[in-house]
């Protein structure tokens, strides 16, 4: 039995997510300076972008 076409592996897909991981948006702010390394909240993160 084969596998759909579509369950093969993500190496094909090639597209820019949108929607970041927590640790992913603290790193980017981080990067930016929007928030230090000692004043990350536990909660209620700003919204960003991914980088282009």
């Amino acid at each position: 039995m084969s596998q759909h076409s579509s369950l093969k592996g993500s190496s094909k897909i090639k597209v820019r997510r949108n929607v970041l991981k927590r640790f992913e948006r603290i790193d980017l702010m981080l990067k930016r300076g929007i928030i230090t390394k000692e004043n990350v909240p536990a909660s209620g993160l700003p919204k960003t972008k991914p980088d282009e």
